[in-house]
This record gives structure tokens, C-alpha cells and sequence, in this order.
């Protein structure tokens, strides 16, 4: 599953067409991999409810705010944000004490993913020393395979750290998105899969990601806005369209509406989305999408909001999030509240 995964983002990444003087062509040096993160310094963290961070920020300060007092975790892995050349000695990883990539990584996924959890739990977001985005475009399958397994040696240790020191046995949301999403899934295998933890899951959301509905044997997709226990997915797409990598995986995903929840074909109109974001988490744009589930792909018909016109994408994966923000915060809360219901 490990490497089908793999195979999967080099193909979902090749639609970003990013500039080739961005990508590695050196082989991965064991040497200058940067140094792991000690998770006991709160500079590993990118979020965390004990410091303020990106992921305290909301559309509007009078909607619900429950960091703090919430009675769920959410872990979240962010998505690629080492996208630019790279600068100085490390290349395939990212490093933790890189400044310039912190910030990237704060003003983009942490503030505009991440945050929409804090509506009903405590956020626990680690930096990890993420793969170089050439680490899905390159045919040098050794610096792939390193450059992943490094970053998710850190996303794992981060886990078991948040385990030890902050959990104490609370209910557990894992999010991802993209990259992220990789890890993600190999964590659920490791901790939740058919084993002990996996009863205090609320729910994964493993999007920008194909996700088959095999990945796991004792986790299910989720089937309705409040199931718990499960997981949900789904990878955005213009209506009508099929990428050209569409075979290579997301023909066999499966793919959630995060505007009304289904795995089926139902429709949802842009009267039913609560509000999407762009750039600018202070400006939420009521109707901005529709959404209708099609052979695995999430369909959407052009984004709603002045200026949409000049939008022309076919592929929407940076805004996986963003499109559905206000649904999938609507949403949490009420998976929040179905599991502490069921479980108390």
C-alpha cells in the first residue's frame, strides 16, 4: 500500500506543473538529511492548544471556537510546502529549523486546513522534515524512497509523542492532506488498524490522496455526516474531467461530498456550501462550489465568487480544503458530537 501511495502523488503532483529548475537531480546524501525534530521543544510543533499558532485562526470570531475546551484530539499532517529550490546542504528534506519553510508552512496549510478543526478540538500539528516535491516527480527510486521514509519517521515519532505526553486517552481525529496524506495512512495501519487505539478514532480525513476502499481491514469510509470510526477522502476535479493518471488509482478511490457527506453520486448545489476559502481565511465565500461524487473523483462546476471567470483549472487539489471549509468545520462538530454521545 506504502508504495502504491507513492506512485499515486507523483501523478497527482504532475499536474502542478512546477518549474524543473525546482527539481532535485542529485542522488539523496545520508549526510544531508537534516538532523530529526525533538518533539519536546514546542518549535517542532507548527500548532499546538498550548501556544498560539495559525491554527487559533477563524473566518469569523463569532462562530464556535472549542480549543479550549474540547474533549477531541485532532493530529494533522500537513501537505507539501518544500516546493522551491532548496537552499544550503539538505535537499530531499525539508528542515524544521528552516525559518523561511516554517512560515510558508504556518501562513498556508496551517492556517487555511488546519484551523478548521478548532471548532471542537485541540490541534496537534508537528513539523517534519517533509519530502522535497521532487520526491514525487524523480525516477531515482532510492532518493523517493528515502526522502518519504524520512518524513514519516517523523510524523511517527511525533505521534508517539503526542501519545505519551498529551493524549491520556482522549478521542483522536487524524487529518491530512496530500503528502500528509501518505503518512497518514501508513499511521493508521501502524496505531488504529484492528488495534487497540482504533477505539478511540473519531475519524480520518485522508484527503488530496486516492484512497481505496480496501486501505484498511477494520476501518471503514465513512457513509453519512455523522459516522464515527471511519474514514473519508476525496480528490477535486472540474466537472467532466479526467486527469491523464486517472487509472493509476483514482479510478479505485474511494471519494467523499464534503458538502453532504455521501459516497454516492447525490448531488449537492452551491446553495449547500456553507463557505469556501481562497487565500484569505477572513473571507469566506458563501456558495462557492457544488459537489457531486463521479468514479472516484470529487466533480465541481467553476467556483462561485467575482472573478471566477479567469479560473480555467481542471484540477483543484490546493484547494481540496478550501473549497468546502465552512462544511467540513460544520462537520466536525457534529463527528465530535456523535462519538462523545455514543461513547459516554
Amino acid at each position: 500500500m506504502h508504495k502504491i501511495l507513492i506512485l499515486l502523488v507523483i501523478t497527482l503532483f504532475a499536474s502542478c506543473k512546477v518549474s524543473k529548475r525546482y527539481l532535485i537531480q542529485t542522488p539523496f546524501v545520508t549526510n544531508e538529511v537534516p538532523a530529526p525534530p525533538d518533539y519536546n521543544n514546542t518549535a517542532c510543533w507548527a500548532a499546538l492548544p498550548t501556544i498560539k499558532d495559525e491554527a487559533d485562526e477563524m473566518p469569523d470570531q463569532k462562530l464556535k471556537y472549542g480549543q479550549d475546551s474540547a474533549r477531541v484530539d485532532v493530529f494533522f499532517i500537513h501537505p507539501t510546502i518544500y516546493t522551491y529550490e532548496p537552499e544550503g546542504e539538505s535537499k530531499w528534506n525539508g528542515d524544521v529549523n528552516d525559518t523561511k519553510l516554517n512560515k510558508k508552512t504556518n501562513e498556508s496549510t496551517i492556517k487555511l486546513q488546519a484551523s478548521v478543526f478548532n471548532v471542537s478540538c485541540k490541534i496537534y500539528a508537528p513539523r517534519y522534515r517533509q519530502a522535497h516535491i521532487s520526491a514525487f516527480y524523480t525516477n531515482d527510486l532510492d532518493a523517493k524512497r528515502k526522502s518519504v521514509d524520512t518524513a514519516y519517521a517523523d510524523v511517527k515519532n511525533a505521534f508517539e509523542y503526542y501519545l505519551k505526553y498529551f493524549n491520556k486517552g482522549r478521542p483522536i481525529i487524524i487529518a491530512a492532506h496530500s503528502q500528509g496524506t501518505i503518512h497518514a495512512v501508513r499511521l493508521m495501519k501502524d496505531f488504529f488498524d484492528n488495534q487497540p487505539l482504533q477505539k478511540q478514532l473519531v475519524c480520518a480525513y485522508l484527503i488530496g490522496m486516492p484512497v481505496p476502499k480496501d486501505s484498511f481491514c477494520c476501518i471503514s469510509p465513512c457513509e453519512d455526516s455523522t459516522q464515527t470510526n471511519c474514514w473519508i477522502s476525496w480528490n477535486t476535479f472540474a466537472y467532466g474531467y479526467y486527469p491523464s493518471y486517472y487509472k493509476g488509482g483514482l479510478n479505485n478511490a474511494i471519494c467523499t461530498n464534503p458538502i453532504n457527506w455521501r459516497i454516492d453520486t447525490t448531488y449537492s448545489s452551491y446553495q449547500m456550501n456553507l463557505g469556501g476559502l481562497l487565500r484569505d481565511i477572513r473571507h469566506p465565500f458563501p456558495g462557492i462550489s457544488d459537489a457531486q461524487v463521479h468514479e472516484g473523483m470529487l466533480w465541481i462546476n467553476k467556483p462561485n465568487f467575482r472573478g471566477s471567470g479567469f479560473f480555467d483549472w481542471k484540477i483543484y487539489h490546493i484547494l481540496d480544503y478550501g473549497l468546502f471549509y465552512m462544511n467540513i468545520r460544520k462537520n466536525v462538530d457534529e463527528r465530535c458530537t456523535a462519538y462523545m454521545k455514543g461513547n459516554h
